[in-house]
């Protein structure tokens, strides 16, 4: 930028006496805070003739635009709204804002903002091409609201709530609009919103929401010879719950199970889900736990968990989760951890009734309900008719025509392709390797060389089923053709229980002279390796199991492979704090069977520990406590290991998960032991405390964490703290405090770009905003945390984050969104089958009935909630938080019906309670409660002294009722005034 234009910007027609040496100055002064700010820094701005030039791309304005550029080039939609949540998390505010009104930046600030209101449109979209209509519903109803004549914005909100089921919104905004373009601007709506319209009037298919989710692959190649097979198996799943697939290897039973869940997906409303179980061993990870990561459904029992009081095992967490669900679950090779799985699909058939499952093993489960289909080899050409018809000469003529562009089948080429797929008993695993060497041999050099190759497995092959001999014998014969470097190539990725990206294998498998990348096109070639678009590289099981059997176990590419996940972890452990946090989260879900595999076979006590220190907070965010815990304990157990680091988050993760005995010493004992300086082991250790209410604790261990946080400069450690003594703090009644911490927290992780770190803030602010009347930031706050939740698939806190906003349109008197929010709210936390978040629903539908009216269910629904906090009292030996609210509920609906006598009772029993926790707010419930009781039996004095009570102690804490709170205390006060005058005092 030239110095004339820059003198301008700065002084306008105000310039200094001498403009171009004052600007000198100014450059130098910001040269030398750039400097301060981090060495080297001066550089950035420099001198080029005509002026001065900025030597940065990494600020927000570039980041964002070059997100925007990757998210419009995506192709998968869930990247594409990845990519598009990542360029909005950039913005703090409005576009330049401390300059906006600026001439100089008005421009570039007005194209910026309208390419966020275009970026906000496009996630829209995408978002409910992925299925999160209720979620994009009402989320956009705000942005609707501040720019209402946006059709594209309009049309995307119009579509969420249809989907939603909330048809008569739906309508009712298109009618907003069109009444407002009249009004403001004399125009009707465009051409596609008035499509859109139509369309909701006729309740048009088309506005119906996509198939149900799957993770289901998409295949590589195309399924051949298997129609029979797919309809049958299709068949017997509509009647059977549990139908086993079983075969030797290379039969293709998982090609076909993945066939068959295609087709059946539209019948399972709860989505078609695979889960590989290829690279468990059972180990650090059990089966249970395999399957629930893969179903989303978190290990998160620390809402749920105290010391001493072991929750429910995962598996039986999962079955819950899974009850009432109609979904198909795809449990792949099973044959190696047949017994677990065998375990466990027993639980979940029995917990889940509407739950199919369909397996692929080459042994039976052997369970009650279990159906076996026994996949056959292709169809085999018969002498004398076409072998073109054939199941098995179409795979081999496919597969030749791939690998050898050109072939044909033909008469010439038929008797030798006949003679492979007999010779090949029509297994396709065998039919591809053999497929693969035709550009090398051509047809008939294949069929010669395997009739040599069998000749010799006649004469010494002994001890194996023939069709298993008839796949070992084609996978030797493909092992003979490679060169020595492929084999090396081969042998080295099977250490990749998970697959592996083309940076490991170059990593992993290098050696002398070796170009990985060429030799990994050419084994793709021979079919020896798969590769999804060379993103991924695997290898087929029984290829795999080959190449494993040839491989000493002291091999060093077990080491190399060791040390490369070790790494790889360490690289993405800080972007699991920042920005990049679901990104690397995402990263860290694919390679998870690899770094299960390297805790597993590692014996170096170093490695172990770099290894579980640098996966512990993903553990945490992915919910998988007790593979952490398991990890932690494993790494401890090795000869050598004695880290007070290690010991602290096993402890920590062994409270969240109820495992073991003495767990509120093992945590003392472990954070005493701790160096002063480890701030974040002494920061976790407080979580579980924070989780179960014992904010005693916690505050000694967040107020040393916080401490040493400060003196390192540690800004998301210290902003991590604050969010827990924020928590501590509203546990406490001290709401000055919460929420000065939540504040400064919430900024913090806002610069920082932690996702986790603005959803933990944001949660004590909202309810903070709820409890003094500001429900239009406490719903901000929700709906921001709500999305958050959402993009990192932490469901317990998405279910959490409905109900608040529930319980916020319950307090704007929308009773209808309130229970339709709560509703979500129990569904959601009962998939995760999280029963802290489904009472917190539970009781705001109790809520809500009451305030409807409706008093019976009302109190169904807050019996049902008490009783399952008298069994945590039971188990903890105080009560839990919600006791207080629940008797207070209780107590005013029998004061309602003409029940003194228990009204009494159960208030006074809420005000016991309320004092042992110690909570202020608490207290003045229960003394309202009893001023009901009291001027119901015309007791109108001590009504207004208790109310006068509760008002105080409300005050005391800067919580005083907001108006929509006043319900009970205003029915009370007007029943005292009425008896003792207008000018009775509530003292």
């Amino acid at each position: 930028m030239s110095a004339d234009r820059l003198a301008e910007d700065l002084w306008g027609d105000d310039p200094p006496g001498n403009p171009a040496n004052t600007l000198q100055t100014k450059v130098s002064q910001l040269r030398r805070a750039l400097e301060q700010a981090e060495p080297g820094g001066r550089e950035l701005v420099a001198f080029q003739a005509p002026g001065y030039v900025l030597r940065a791309t990494d600020v927000d304005a570039a980041r964002f635009v070059a997100l925007l550029d990757r998210a419009r080039a995506a192709t998968d939609p869930r990247a594409k709204a990845e990519l598009l949540s990542d360029a909005l998390a950039l913005w703090h505010g409005p576009a330049y804002a401390d300059f906006r009104d600026e001439e100089f930046v008005r421009t570039a600030a007005t194209r910026l903002e309208e390419q966020r209101l275009t970026a906000l449109e496009e996630r829209a979209e995408v978002r409910l091409e992925l299925g999160e209509h209720s979620l994009v519903a009402d989320e956009l109803g705000e942005l609707v609201a501040a720019h209402p004549l946006r059709e594209r914005l309009r049309a995307a909100h119009l579509r969420a709530l249809y989907r939603s089921g909330r048809q008569g919104e739906a309508l009712a905004g298109y009618d907003e609009l069109r009444h407002r373009l009249a009004d403001e601007l004399g125009l009707d709506p465009g051409p596609e919103l008035a499509a859109l319209h139509q369309a909701m009037l006729r309740q048009d298919p088309s506005l119906t929401p996509a198939r149900p989710r799957t993770n289901l692959p998409a295949p590589l190649t195309e399924l051949i010879g298997r129609e029979q097979a797919v309809a049958e198996v299709g068949a017997l799943l509509g009647s059977a719950r549990l139908v086993t697939l079983t075969g030797p290897g290379g039969v293709g039973k998982t090609r076909l199970a993945l066939a068959v869940a295609d087709v059946a997906t539209d019948a399972f409303p709860d989505g078609v889900w695979l889960v590989e179980l290829a690279g468990t061993s059972g180990e650090t990870a059990t089966v249970a736990e395999v399957v629930a990561a893969e179903l989303d459904v978190r290990d998160d029992t620390a809402t749920g968990s105290r010391p001493g009081v072991r929750p429910a095992d995962l598996a039986h967490r999962l079955a819950d989760a899974l009850r009432g669900r109609r979904m198909l679950l795809v449990l792949d090779n099973c044959e190696h951890v047949i017994l677990a799985v065998a375990e466990l699909v027993d639980l979940l058939l029995r917990a889940a009734p509407d739950l199919r499952v369909l397996t692929t093993s080459q042994e039976s489960l052997a369970i009650p309900g279990e159906t076996l289909y026994a996949v056959p080899p292709l169809e085999l050409p018969v002498p004398g008719a076409d072998p073109g018809q054939t199941g098995s000469v179409q795979l081999f003529v496919a597969r030749a025509t791939a690998a050898a562009p050109g072939f044909v089948l033909d008469e010439e080429s038929a008797p030798s392709v006949a003679a492979i797929c007999r010779r090949l008993d029509g297994l396709p695993l065998a039919l591809e390797l053999a497929a693969a060497r035709v550009r090398a041999l051509g047809v008939r050099g294949v069929a010669d060389r395997l009739d040599d190759r069998f000749h010799l497995l006649a004469v010494s092959g002994r001890g194996r089923p023939a069709r298993q001999q008839t796949l070992r014998a084609v996978i030797d014969w493909s092992w003979e053709q490679l060169t020595e470097q492929q084999r090396l190539i081969l042998l080295r990725l099977a250490v990749h229980p998970g697959g592996c990206t083309l940076e490991a294998a170059e990593a992993v498998c290098a050696g002398p002279g070796l170009d990985v990348a060429d030799l990994l096109d050419q084994l793709v070639t021979r079919s020896m390796v798969e590769s999804s678009g060379g993103i991924r590289y695997r290898l087929l099981e029984s290829i795999a199991a080959y190449c494993l059997e040839r491989l000493a176990d002291g091999d060093p590419v077990f080491q190399r492979r060791d040390l490369y996940y070790t790494e790889l972890a360490e690289q993405a452990r800080p972007h699991l704090y920042g920005p990049a946090q679901r990104q690397w989260l995402d990263r860290l879900d694919t390679e998870a069977p690899n770094l299960r595999a390297t805790l597993e076979h590692t014996t170096d006590h170093a490695l172990a520990l770099r290894l579980v220190d640098a996966l512990a907070w993903y553990w945490y965010l992915r919910g998988r406590h007790r593979e952490g815990r398991a990890s932690f304990a494993a790494a401890m157990a090795l000869p050598g290991v004695e880290c007070a680091r290690t010991a602290a988050w096993e402890t920590g993760f062994a409270m969240l998960t109820g495992d073991g005995s003495d767990l509120l010493e093992r945590s003392r004992t472990a954070a005493r032991a701790l160096d002063a300086r480890d701030a974040r082991s002494r920061w976790f250790l407080a979580l579980p405390h924070l989780s179960f209410g014992d904010a005693a604790t916690a505050e000694g261990l967040l107020t040393e964490a916080l401490a040493a946080f400060r003196a390192v400069g540690d800004r998301w450690g210290e902003a991590a703290a604050l969010a827990g003594r924020a928590k501590q703090a509203m546990f406490q009644g001290d709401h000055a405090l919460a929420e000065r911490s939540g504040t400064e927290s919430l900024t913090i992780f806002g610069d920082q770009g932690d996702g986790w770190g603005r959803l933990q803030a944001s949660d004590m602010l909202g309810y903070l905003a709820e409890i003094i009347g500001d429900y239009e930031r406490a719903a901000r706050l929700h709906r921001e945390g709500l999305r958050i939740a959402e993009e990192l698939r932490l469901w317990t806190d998405a279910s959490y984050r409905l109900s608040s906003l529930g319980r916020l349109a319950l307090l704007t008197g929308d009773l209808d969104g309130s229970r339709e929010l709560h509703e979500r709210g129990m569904r959601l936390a009962a998939k995760q089958s999280n029963s802290f978040a489904e009472e917190f629903a539970r009781v705001g539908l109790g809520l809500v009935a009451r305030r409807a009216g409706d008093l019976d269910s009302a109190a169904q629904l807050f019996q049902q909630s008490l009783a399952w906090n008298r069994r945590l009292e039971a188990d903890y030996g105080v009560p839990f938080y919600g006791v207080t609210l629940l008797l207070a509920e209780l107590g005013f609906i029998a004061e309602q019906r003409g029940d003194s006598a228990s009204a009494r009772t159960l208030h006074l029993e809420g005000l016991a309670a309320a004092r042992e926790v110690g909570d202020p707010r608490a207290i003045a419930l229960a003394r309202e409660g009893l001023a009901g009781v009291a001027a119901a039996e015309g007791a109108y004095e001590e009504a207004a002294a208790l109310l006068g009570e509760a008002a105080a102690l409300r005050e005391s804490v800067g919580a005083p009722l907001p108006p929509a709170e006043r319900g009970d205390v205003d029915r009370i006060a007007a029943a005292v005034r009425a008896a003792l005058g207008e000018e009775a005092s509530m003292r």
